[in-house]
């Protein structure tokens, strides 16, 4: 079995009467409680389970395995002083008492602890153990051996299984249903496996198979992961987001500040972080589409979709959703620091100087077409290409996501993201306008912040047309469809090319 595949068995004996998993199965079991609310004994017929720990997860895993259906009877040092800590209708006894009869034990200890179950080696034999721990990254990294191994070169004659391990106490406690629904799986024994896998389905969770217990180091690895999609992605947008807000503070703080004595440090927690923000929201929305665009010139070059990308640009395409969510978060915050500019104390002085100096001059009426037209579709662009990129996060989601088929889907990210890169390209050359031509505009010699950003999206919206002229749209359809500049695949295309190109998307 390949590993990571969902395993689809029949029921094991004894389990069939709790299959389902279904997410709308209730924690507690209706008919494990009592008039009074508490749960009742679990009928002697269930499948019995053994649990040896009374810590937070032995807890939540013994409440969710009797609401599961399942007579539970934990093993603990202290049980006298941890029984009213479980549910009522699990037994809490000795460890030597909790290991005898059931066939099903988890392991809910530490690492460090195993040992001291060695004196439990004859009543253990034959049964099957159920690892959950999860080491600390420091002991992930000195142990060379999985927490699961280790459990298994001490209990050789026991089936170890590793599992349960990437699901947090709150999990099992409120239902797979407010957290992640998968669990991976590994054994070196295949019915033990199975049996668990079966009971992880009747607790209302979906096991995935992860092969054999030397794949426990990778299982045991996953809660260590912080983001790790993440990683590369936040940390390209942290670093558009300190040069820019280092160009912008060369440019409109420390400029005046030099060259004519003004003190302008106040513009530093507002006015400068919203003239960044756009420009990393625009930047990042930029390379979420230059991937594609260099994919397809690198199809087009090689005349095949047979070879494989160079492993930085598979990568970069791997993290375009991440690079996405990132842009709209800066477009957000882009737009409500923006609603907070006329809240500034110091536009409010600059609103009462203006007025002033109008009154000083005798000018009675201030008004200036040209700036009264460029703001009004200035804003009316941006707000449109913020719905656009809002309409982009949502449909990322995976929820949402799962309720499109692939046409629509592609039709939202690919389309109408294409038209929110167009949208933000006409927002920063309305708000740009001539300024870019302007002399007063060079700062220290140095160019407007928009004309910046201006260079990537061009580049790409340049190319995508040049990607719909007839010659290039037909030979990079015909790449995608099989074709092959030097194979011996040769066919012609559909007659409606413009059906052609809709219905593929290799």
């Amino acid at each position: 079995m390949e590993s990571g595949q969902l395993v689809s068995r029949a029921p094991a004996p004894g389990y069939a009467t709790r299959t389902s998993g279904k997410m709308d199965k209730p924690l507690i079991s209706h008919h494990l409680v009592d008039s009074d609310g508490s749960l009742a004994e679990a009928p002697s017929e269930v499948p019995k389970v053994g649990i040896l720990g009374s810590g937070d997860f032995a807890r939540s895993l013994a409440t969710r395995l009797v609401g599961s259906g399942f007579s539970v009877v934990v093993g603990s040092r202290n049980p006298k002083r941890m029984a009213g800590l479980f549910p009522s209708a699990a037994r809490v006894t000795l460890q030597e008492e909790a290991v005898g009869s059931p066939e099903v034990i988890f392991v809910a200890m530490f690492r460090e602890h195993y040992s001291t179950l060695c004196g439990l080696s004859d009543q253990l034999a034959g049964k099957i153990l159920v690892d959950v721990s999860n080491p600390t990254e420091r002991e992930h990294l000195q142990h060379h051996q999985s927490n699961a191994e280790y459990l298994a070169s001490l209990f050789p004659t026991c089936a170890v299984v590793k599992a349960f391990n990437v699901i947090s106490a709150w999990t099992l406690q409120s239902g797979p249903r407010d957290g992640n629904r998968q669990v991976p799986i590994c054994s070196d024994q295949p019915e033990a496996k199975r049996t668990v896998l079966e009971m992880v389905r009747a607790m209302g969770f979906t096991p995935v198979d992860m092969g054999s217990l030397a794949s426990a180091r990778e299982v045991e690895a996953m809660p260590l992961r912080l983001f790790p999609g993440w990683k590369v992605p936040a940390l390209l947008a942290l670093g558009l987001f300190i040069f820019f807000y280092a160009y912008n503070f060369v440019r409109d703080v420390l400029e005046p500040y030099v060259q004519e004595g003004k003190n302008k440090f106040y513009k530093l927690p507002v006015f400068v972080v919203n003239t960044t923000l756009p420009c990393v929201a625009y930047v990042l929305l930029s390379l979420v589409y230059l991937p594609g665009v260099l994919a397809a010139a690198l199809q087009l070059r090689r005349g095949t979709k047979y070879q494989r990308f160079p492993d930085w640009l598979d990568h970069w395409l791997q993290h375009r959703k991440q690079i996405g969510l990132l842009s709209f978060f800066c477009a957000a915050l882009h737009a409500l620091y923006s609603l907070c500019l006329p809240l500034r104390r110091s536009h409010r002085y600059d609103l009462v100087n203006l007025a002033v100096k109008q009154v000083l001059t005798n000018k009675s009426h201030l008004w200036n077409e040209e700036e009264v037209w460029r703001m009004e579709i200035y804003l009316s662009l941006g707000v449109l290409a913020l719905g656009m990129l809002s309409l982009l996060a949502v449909t990322s989601l995976p929820s949402i996501a799962n309720s499109l088929n692939w046409r629509e889907f592609s039709f939202v990210q690919s389309t109408l993201g294409f038209v929110a890169l167009v949208l933000s390209t006409l927002h920063t050359l309305t708000y740009g306008w001539t300024r870019a031509f302007e002399e007063s505009r060079y700062k220290f010699f140095l160019p407007p912040t928009f004309t910046l950003t201006l260079l990537v999206p061009c580049v790409i919206i340049l190319a995508k047309g040049l990607f719909l002229l007839p010659c290039i749209s037909r030979r990079l359809t015909k790449i995608r469809r099989g074709w092959e500049k030097d194979g011996f695949v040769r066919f012609t295309l559909p007659v409606d090319h413009a059906l052609a190109q809709k219905t593929s998307h290799v």
